[in-house]
């Protein structure tokens, strides 16, 4: 996936990252349900995601039936998909630390408002997929009919919708 202009990624690419990362480790998830980690973790877990919580202040407390991690290095469990609700700029460290010590993660999911070019190309260099400034519980919705692109429920449902196998 090129890096040139971060949000315009192929809805088939999407699809196959949501379809193939099913254990996701969410790091800066809050406890706090007003807060947008929350409510995509807790909507991902209860689309059969198991979503793995990382966050200091919470460690050790239960999220969606998961124990919740410090840090990504402390985690002994597979983890497909790196999902990062932290700023820019703490990004490279959490790339360093998922490409150290998750022998089997296929890809880093940056949240909307996310992004680093260089870690970015870090992890690609490894074959990490890498997906930025996005959502992937607003993305899952949007290739499935059930939003419209921008997390507005259309309405809408068309025969010309594809299907991703979602």
């Amino acid at each position: 996936m090129s890096l040139e202009h971060i949000a315009s990624y192929p809805p088939a690419y999407i699809a196959k990252i949501l379809r193939e990362n099913k254990i996701i480790a969410s790091v800066g998830v809050s406890l706090n349900p007003i807060k947008p980690s929350f409510l995509v973790g807790r909507w991902l877990s209860k689309r059969g995601y198991t979503i793995i919580p990382v966050n200091p202040v919470y460690a050790g407390q239960e999220m969606w039936g998961q124990v919740t991690y410090s840090a990504l290095s402390e985690i002994k469990e597979h983890i497909d998909m790196v999902q990062v609700f932290r700023r820019s700029e703490a990004v490279p460290e959490i790339v360093d630390e998922a490409l150290e010590h998750l022998p089997n993660l296929k890809t880093i999911w940056m949240q909307i408002g996310v992004s680093h070019k260089d870690a970015a190309k870090k992890a690609q260099a490894k074959g990490i997929d890498v997906i930025q400034d996005l959502c992937p519980k607003m993305e899952h919705q949007r290739l499935s009919g059930e939003l419209g692109r921008y997390g507005v429920n259309t309405g809408l449902i068309t025969s010309k919708l594809i299907n991703l196998g979602l």
